[in-house]
């Protein structure tokens, strides 16, 4: 879970602003980069990401610099007891960085394109252009009226993401050696332990259903033509 909502939360705080950004500024050189690079990066498998991260950002950035900024393996360091609080903080975000940014980066690019797709059919809708002709102002237009209807198809998308944590990230945890639960599938797959496997994917499936619940609730909040009676 620490790994899984920490990629979550990075790829949000990223990849929304971003979709937005790109759908205000359409056929810009932003929109353009940004496009090439979401392409880019949903295209490229995990476990190169991966391995590239390790190593431009530990092994190479350690060599150039001199200072080692983030671990290639694990969860924790080997003397984290014996640290102070932020100490303990420091070195659960060195291990935590690079698998969760391998993580948020496929997320990132998954999301803006979703976001940039949304925001720019929500842009060209009539109730938009009638805001606009009504004289309001453009940033209350993107946010209250245009951000909130193109938040739905997110939703939907976060929902699932959120489903699936709970399977854990197989192929990170097994580069970069995270103790998670798609490391322990693996595993259990490979040792032929049914149970775990078994016990795995019914809190997946578990998982869905109930955030694809929350989801259906989260659309009446964003979008009051939809009720529930």
């Amino acid at each position: 879970f620490r790994l899984g909502l920490t990629a979550l939360f990075l790829a949000l705080l990223i990849g929304i602003p971003l979709g937005i950004y790109q759908a205000i500024r359409q056929y810009s050189f932003f929109d353009q980069l940004g496009t090439v690079a979401a392409f880019v990066a949903f295209s490229m498998p995990i476990f190169i990401l991966a391995v590239g991260l390790q190593l431009i950002l530990a092994l190479y950035l350690e060599k150039w610099t001199g200072v080692k900024l983030f671990y290639v393996a694990g969860m924790t360091s080997t003397n984290y007891a014996d640290l102070s609080f932020m100490g303990k903080l420091g070195d659960i975000f060195q291990h935590l960085a690079l698998p969760a940014l391998s993580i948020a980066l496929i997320s990132t690019a998954a999301y803006s394109r979703f976001q940039r797709a949304s925001m720019l059919e929500v842009m060209h809708s009539d109730y938009l252009r009638t805001a606009k002709a009504k004289g309001l102002p453009r940033r209350r237009i993107i946010v209250k009226h245009a951000l909130r209807n193109a938040l739905i198809p997110i939703v939907t998308l976060v929902a699932l993401d959120i489903a699936t944590i709970i399977g854990g990230a197989i192929i990170t945890e097994s580069i970069f050696g995270w103790p998670g639960i798609g490391r322990r599938y693996i595993d259990a797959i490979r040792t032929v332990d049914y149970p775990v496997v078994m016990a795995v994917v019914m809190c997946i499936g578990i998982g869905i259903v109930i955030m694809n619940i929350v989801a259906d609730i989260f659309y009446g909040v964003l979008d009051p033509r939809v009720r529930y009676d």
